[in-house]
């Protein structure tokens, strides 16, 4: 039997289309590494420049390492420099996102091809497994309807669908059947879910809880904009995890105007301060040395970060996406200096994360996920990670852990 290795590049979204063509495999075997397939999956991300050469260079180590697999390339990759890769005979065929539920039929084709199909699908398959996982990578919907001058997305993955509530269901169903207690709402813009079906993620969310084995949800990413008053009547559920990201991406208004973004500081801090008051841990996204960024802009942006009741944060350095308005913005901010300002904000919100875990008066819901050095290492209600003792295989399990060690990266505690 044939075996195919699945390299995947990206977000969360790219994760669970990974899982969505291993449930379409058919006749094949999954390859633990790229030396021992006969064939080689690409999932590429093509959020920047960046993300392309490393898609583009790993196609060209593997195929070296490898030289009797065939490749192929998919993901967001597909769309903006699939069809160089193909003519350049690098990967033997190109499919887009809604051409993945067709891998088996691609797979078996001895004749190169370029399916890069369209930017209206909705996926349909239930995946009832997740290989290696503990926890489930759940997605709702695909494309993005916002146009920030940064972003590349909507154009590869279109503009914001939500998929069948029945299939998302059905799915999480079987997940819960098959063992799983944690789920992750993924997408490409999560919190628009519901916008074209007379929904919306609240609603979903409550009909999830329903479902017998739900323990706790946690959901990727959302905007300000995106949180109801609809959603927060959730906040004191005990199966929404006591984590919500929320992206802003800058805290400059003037910033935030020049990236197209729909948030602005003032009404961000209420919201954050609102949530917190409910005893939420809260992420962000920020990109650091964007176009335009002067002193001036860090200076404040800085400022106002400390102002926020953050503990998380995504924090990345622009860099550029050529086909955006961003990558023929002036001002562009040299890398040292990006990379400085980058530093300084993820040492305050390290901070801001050690003195919240000191706060925390409440035992630790933990689903341990993996084992390293002798502990067991798994995340708590707050998104943050702990490491367990254990006389025990104790992966996959759920702890309650009241006696624990807050150290300045991690918790640590026994059991």
């Amino acid at each position: 039997m044939k075996r195919v290795f699945f390299k995947t590049f990206g977000c969360r979204t790219n994760q669970f289309d990974t899982q969505v063509m291993m449930s379409r495999l058919g006749k094949y075997e999954i390859a633990d590494s790229e030396e021992e397939a006969d064939v080689i999956v690409v999932n590429s991300c093509t959020v920047t420049n960046g993300a392309d050469s490393g898609v583009r260079g790993y196609i060209n180590q593997v195929g070296r390492k490898n030289k009797d697999a065939k490749i192929f390339l998919t993901g967001c990759g597909a769309h903006t420099k699939g069809e160089e890769l193909f003519k350049s005979g690098k990967v033997q065929g190109v499919f887009g996102h809604s051409e993945k539920e067709k891998i088996t039929k691609f797979l078996q084709s001895d004749t190169p091809f370029y399916e890069i199909g369209d930017l209206e699908h909705i996926d349909s398959t239930v995946v009832e497994q997740f290989v290696g996982k503990s926890r489930a990578f759940i997605k709702i919907q695909e494309g993005c309807d916002f146009r920030c001058s940064y972003c590349i997305i909507p154009f590869v993955r279109g503009n914001a669908r939500s998929l069948d509530e029945t299939l998302i269901l059905e799915q999480i169903k079987r997940l819960a059947a098959n063992g799983f207690g944690e789920f992750i709402l993924t997408g490409t813009n999560v919190g628009s879910y519901g916008k074209d079906r007379g929904s919306s993620i609240a609603k979903l969310l409550k009909r999830m809880s329903l479902i017998r084995g739900v323990r706790r949800i946690r959901i990727g990413s959302l905007e300000p904009i995106q949180i109801t008053d609809e959603f927060k009547e959730l906040l004191d559920e005990p199966w929404m995890a006591k984590h919500l990201h929320i992206a802003l991406q800058h805290t400059s208004d003037k910033m935030l105007k020049l990236m197209n973004r729909r948030n602005e500081f003032a009404s961000d801090l209420k919201l954050f301060e609102e949530i917190a008051s409910h005893g939420y841990a809260i992420g962000t996204d920020f990109i650091v040395g964007h176009p335009g960024e002067g002193e001036e802009e860090w200076s404040e942006a800085c400022e106002r970060i400390k102002l926020l009741p953050l503990t998380h944060i995504h924090a990345f350095s622009y860099s550029k996406r050529d086909g955006t308005p961003s990558s023929t913005m002036k001002e562009q901010v040299p890398g040292n200096i990006a990379k400085a300002r980058h530093k300084e904000l993820t040492s305050i919100i390290k901070a801001k994360n050690y003195a919240f875990r000191q706060s925390v008066d409440k035992p630790l819901e933990v689903l341990i996920e993996s084992e390293k050095d002798g502990a067991y290492v798994g995340l708590d209600q707050y998104f943050n990670k702990i490491a367990v003792k254990s006389s025990r295989d104790i992966k996959g399990e759920w702890l309650t852990i009241e006696n624990y060690e807050v150290a300045e990266e991690i918790n640590f505690g026994s059991f």
